[in-house]
């Protein structure tokens, strides 16, 4: 493990058992309080630790999203598992689930085609927003404000000839999913792959996931993979009703 990383993980679990001055730090890792110094600047920048007016260190808001995000991701995984595995069973397709994480979604489940076909996702890796149909209903999901701020970060790389481009057809992609309740990805971020996804929701109507089902065109074609729709439409219902 790098040593600075080392160190600030140490910074993290001693703030954690309470507040910390700069020379308590110091001589808890054994090192120069300028060593110690650059950590925090570091951390107290992007709110993992914050100082107040006494100069001692505390942790930062940073540190709830992220809890927050990984309780949430863990619930949702443990009570979508029973009805992705029935997913699966019943289209014989490729299903994930994933969540928002940080400004990026990230696959959090995976079920493989019963047919022996393998897609190149996996858990634990982001999913392009502006390709997938998991990618577009969690960012569709999020708040204008931020969800205008990924638009205009995105790279938009065209993984195919079918990969949308540019900010103006995404933000109306999302305004379309957000109306009817699901997305697609139509040979987008694959050419060979159509896939369709939907949201998992709390009890307040918070989307909390998605789910997509995903099919190659040797097997299925594009009307025929939103033929499964009603199926995908019933799992996220289910899930959403046990997460609540």
């Amino acid at each position: 493990m790098s040593q600075s990383l080392a160190r600030a993980l140490q910074i993290l679990a001693s703030l954690g058992e309470g507040q910390r001055s700069l020379d308590q730090l110091a001589t808890e890792l054994g090192v120069h309080k300028t060593t110690v110094l650059r950590l925090l600047r570091t951390m107290e920048a992007d709110r993992f630790v914050r100082r107040d007016e006494a100069h001692r260190y505390r942790l930062g808001s940073r540190l709830f999203a992220l809890a927050d995000a990984a309780r949430e991701q863990h619930v949702v995984r443990e009570v979508a598992a029973p009805h992705l595995r029935e997913l699966n069973q019943k289209t014989g397709q490729t299903v994930h689930l994933a969540a928002w994480e940080n400004g990026e979604v990230i696959y959090i489940d995976k079920l493989d085609s019963v047919r022996n076909i393998r897609m190149y996702s996996q858990v634990g890796v982001p999913a392009a927003l502006h390709c997938t149909a998991v990618g577009k209903i969690l960012l569709a999901a999020q708040p204008k404000r931020q969800r205008e701020a990924v638009l205009a970060s995105l790279d938009y790389h065209a993984y195919t000839p079918h990969t949308i481009t540019d900010a103006e057809a995404l933000r109306d992609e999302l305004d379309t999913v957000r109306a009817r309740g699901w997305a697609q990805d139509k040979a987008e971020h694959e050419t060979f792959m159509n896939c369709v996804g939907a949201p998992v929701t709390d009890h307040a109507g918070r989307v909390v996931g998605a789910v997509s089902v995903s099919v190659p065109d040797v097997l299925l074609n594009y009307e025929q993979v939103l033929e499964l729709l009603p199926d995908l439409l019933a799992t996220t219902q289910a899930i959403s009703a046990d997460y609540n």
